[in-house]
């Protein structure tokens, strides 16, 4: 990795100064940029469910963190979509693996990177609202309770969801999730806007979580899930951030990728095995012409 600031004269003979440039390999760029957008991701969304949470309702409600989320993952598409695919989710990783969309030697990469921007997201909001969640909690970090405070970095199963309900619930809201990605970017269909692409994969989420949320607050991700409930246990919840809802922590882990493969599995099946081939799109086009 070098560092090179140019002198560049350009044709049109106008002085033009190069930026310093820092150069990476292409795995560097690759984790850096996945980390960064799922760091970005993570911070703006937990950060809209800690001011709803901390604010007693006055700042928002269920409906804004949904808009929170959604646009938190916008903006993280926006930072690495070109680089790394911006995926911000193991289990989007994951299926895209199983489909050969992404070499498996690259999927500890994305984990890695994207375990690492989700702990420091959670970090980092625990910091910016420190004083509101003492000030909320009294002091006392719990994970249940009328002053639960864990809930605002990872997600928690509502009293009334069994096991097999909450497994039920990961798997389809991941393949949910998965089977209208793969949609939106499959060319022989209707794929989203060229540069509107995040709009629409943030769009995505706010849809899933006002319709799929009240369950078990759809992490849909196991990464998003992990990184910050491991934060808390560091930061002083304890242990019992595992131990919550039945031992809630390993379904978001184990259910999201099997969602994942189903759901893309499912779009494929159904439709994207189908497209005919390009020669007949065109055929099909100059007949509608005529």
């Amino acid at each position: 990795m070098g560092q090179s600031v140019e002198l560049e004269v350009s044709m049109r003979g106008k002085l033009e100064v190069g930026r310093p440039r820092i150069w990476l390999n292409e795995l560097s760029r690759v984790g850096l940029a996945e980390f960064l957008s799922t760091y970005v991701m993570m911070t703006l969304g937990l950060g809209s469910v800690a001011q709803v949470v901390t604010g007693k309702g006055v700042f928002g409600t269920f409906f804004s963190i949904n808009i929170g989320f959604g646009l938190a993952v916008a903006m993280g598409a926006h930072i690495g979509g070109t680089v790394s695919g911006a995926h911000m989710n193991a289990a989007v990783s994951f299926a895209l693996c199983v489909y050969g969309q992404l070499p498996w030697k690259r999927l500890p990469l994305y984990i890695f990177a994207q375990l690492f921007g989700s702990f420091l997201g959670a970090a980092t909001v625990y910091g910016v609202y420190y004083d509101a969640i003492s000030t909320y909690s009294g002091g006392n970090l719990s994970v249940t309770g009328e002053r639960a405070t864990a809930g605002i970095f990872a997600t928690y199963p509502a009293p009334y969801l069994s096991v097999l309900g909450g497994f039920v619930d990961q798997v389809f809201g991941t393949a949910i999730l998965m089977l209208c990605l793969t949609a939106l970017g499959d060319e022989k269909n209707k794929p989203a806007a060229k540069g509107a692409e995040s709009i629409f994969v943030g769009l995505l989420v706010v849809l899933i979580g006002i319709s799929l949320g009240s369950n078990s607050g759809y992490a849909i991700n196991p990464t998003r899930d992990f990184g910050p409930r491991l934060f808390t246990a560091i930061a002083g919840w304890g242990l019992d951030v595992f131990r919550a809802g039945n031992f809630w922590f390993w379904i978001p882990i184990v259910a999201t990728p099997i969602g994942a493969v189903l759901g893309a599995g499912l779009y494929k099946v159904c439709i994207q095995m189908h497209h005919p081939a390009v020669s007949e799109q065109y055929q099909k086009k100059d007949s509608s012409e005529e």
